[in-house]
């Protein structure tokens, strides 16, 4: 079977991905610097090391068929923390490394390229980056396409991951499920913003699909387009003495935009299939059994988690290659 590097192997989509990928009898080996992490135990190779690294990398990739490439900062406000940073992990990296090695990856983009727009938009729908997030994502792109690469760009992620990684708590239906639970209640602003969403084992398929293949093209994966209303009214289902309560819109919410994932699915054997209420149980179990012992450390929530190793000194946006 193949030899897999899976970059940013230990994160929330990488810990399914990699999991996916052995399952499927992959030599699978992770490349990761455990920012989210204090071990990493898994049955797999591992390397401990930075994507800065560039010269590190390059070395280090004549060894594998195939490279998934995950590691990043992400989120509109986790970007914004340290511009020079961000600039660095989520573009710079990738030119550096495609630039000396001319190899074809597995990218891992995202919807928020497309800024706020009302149409339906697809794969060959105009791009409006609003944020240093999607404009780093969306020059990475750029790259990934003239070296023969895979692009997935993703809807906004959802539900439970591996035995090991940490979860997200800063995600649309994480986020509402964590407060429906322990507010017994959720404001909702406006509520007709729309998210494509996805589960995060079935975005790990699609990577795991990806290593047999050969696409040079850029696909979008979601499971659904819905509105925040109708993810509250999900949770009511599910909590039904949660309140919601819909106040009026202070700002124009830039997240606002429905995709159509019709490329990925004609051209791909598998088809999303997680519902919203199957990874809300299973979230909900999490809760309630107290397997997360402090729902509110910073290290589930991207953008705290970056300013605090930021305001310590631990990360800079240095250039390590």
């Amino acid at each position: 079977m193949k030899n897999v590097l899976v970059i940013g192997g230990a994160g929330y989509i990488g810990g399914l991905t990699t999991d996916f990928l052995m399952k499927q009898g992959y030599n699978v080996t992770v490349f990761d610097n455990l920012m989210y992490e204090s071990q990493f135990l898994k049955p797999c190779d591992f390397i401990y090391g930075d994507i800065r690294d560039t010269k590190r990398l390059v070395e280090l990739q004549k060894k594998y068929d195939e490279i998934i490439w995950l590691a990043a900062i992400v989120g509109d406000s986790a970007c914004a923390q340290s511009p020079e940073l961000t600039r660095e992990i989520n573009l710079n990296s990738i030119k550096r490394f495609l630039d000396a090695t001319h190899r074809k990856i597995i990218f891992a983009s995202t919807c928020s390229v497309y800024g706020a727009q009302h149409d339906v938009l697809n794969e060959e729908s105009p791009t409006n980056p609003l944020s240093l997030y999607a404009s780093t994502k969306l020059e990475a792109e750029k790259y990934v396409l003239e070296n023969s690469g895979t692009i997935f760009r993703l809807g906004t992620v959802y539900g439970v991951g591996d035995r090991f990684s940490r979860i997200r708590l800063d995600l649309v239906v994480n986020v509402l499920t964590l407060k429906a639970l322990t507010e017994n209640k959720l404001t909702v602003f406006g509520g007709d913003q729309w998210r494509p969403v996805i589960a995060v084992r079935d975005v790990a398929n699609f990577f795991v699909e990806a290593v047999s293949r050969d696409y040079n093209d850029v696909f979008i994966l979601k499971y659904k387009n819905i509105t925040i209303i109708e993810l509250a009214n999900i949770m009511k289902t599910i909590f039904p003495d949660v309140k919601i309560e819909v106040t009026e819109r202070k700002f124009q919410d830039l997240r606002s935009y429905r995709v159509d994932s019709s490329k990925a699915e004609s051209n791909f054997i598998f088809k999303p299939r997680t519902t919203i209420e199957s990874e809300v149980i299973k979230l909900m179990t999490l809760f309630e059994e107290h397997r997360i012992k402090d729902v509110n450390d910073d290290i589930y929530y991207n953008t705290k988690y970056i300013k605090a190793l930021l305001n310590d000194g631990a990360l800079t946006g240095r250039n390590d290659s």
